[in-house]
């Protein structure tokens, strides 16, 4: 693919904190091309910089070296609102704990970044009925996050982070807290995103049992991409 038709890259990336006297290299020199329609796992263990590198490619952290263009377009140059209209439209972000709102039902929760943007009512919604649809919840809409399980209330984050018809998502640790058969369908369902929606994704975790559902894994250590790994088996 062309350069023109990367999604998101991040280009000598680096993040460094001063915890007293001492330098911390959180991320370090880190180069990633996303194309659209794929699916990359940064693979690592805790500490080693996944978290972070997902915080500055979706710029809630900004970086000290380095950059990311998204869609060619330079974060460390946006203002804070323009990097908010990037975030409600642009990128979809999944977290490890699903983050909803307890006393919302799952429509509800899903329908909340739409009515913050300002969406019309009756396109809420049907992109919310849409966002269900897609992560298979439509029967469990008026269930509030207690009384869903813990696959079907990251399903529910899933839905709520696509609602807004992103072209990225991004997921740390979205299986972290799921059981082995859980965590496999929810990476099923970013194989299934990608391949009829043509949205990219790019999932963190420590899972290496899931690797081989990805187009492709980046393996990180102390902040860096090591060796790469490639996938045992491609699902395309």
């Amino acid at each position: 693919m062309t350069d023109q038709n990367k999604i998101i890259e991040a280009i000598d990336l680096g993040r460094t904190y001063m915890l007293g006297s001492e330098t911390i290299v959180a991320v370090a020199g880190v180069n990633l091309e996303v194309n659209p329609g794929e699916f990359i796992a940064v693979v690592g263990r805790s500490g080693s910089g996944k978290t972070t590198l997902l915080n500055l490619l979706a710029g809630l952290d900004k970086a000290t070296s380095g950059k990311v263009l998204l869609e060619g377009d330079d974060l460390s140059e946006m203002n804070e609102r323009q990097l908010t209209e990037i975030r409600r439209h642009k990128i979809g972000f999944v977290f490890q704990s699903f983050g909803l709102l307890p006393l919302l039902s799952a429509f509800e929760n899903v329908e909340l970044p739409l009515r913050i943007s300002g969406v019309k009512a009756k396109e809420r919604e049907k992109r919310a009925w849409d966002a269900l649809e897609m992560v298979g919840l439509t029967p469990r809409s008026n269930h509030r996050p207690y009384e869903l399980s813990g696959g079907e209330q990251q399903r529910v984050a899933i839905a709520r982070a696509m609602v807004t018809r992103p072209p990225l998502l991004l997921a740390d640790e979205p299986t972290g807290e799921l059981d082995s058969t859980n965590a496999r369908a929810i990476f099923g369902l970013f194989i299934e995103m990608v391949r009829s929606q043509g949205i990219s994704v790019v999932a963190a975790t420590h899972d290496s049992t899931l690797l081989a559902m990805a187009d492709e894994v980046k393996e990180m250590r102390d902040g860096a991409f090591v060796d790469r790994l490639e996938p045992s088996r491609r699902y395309r």
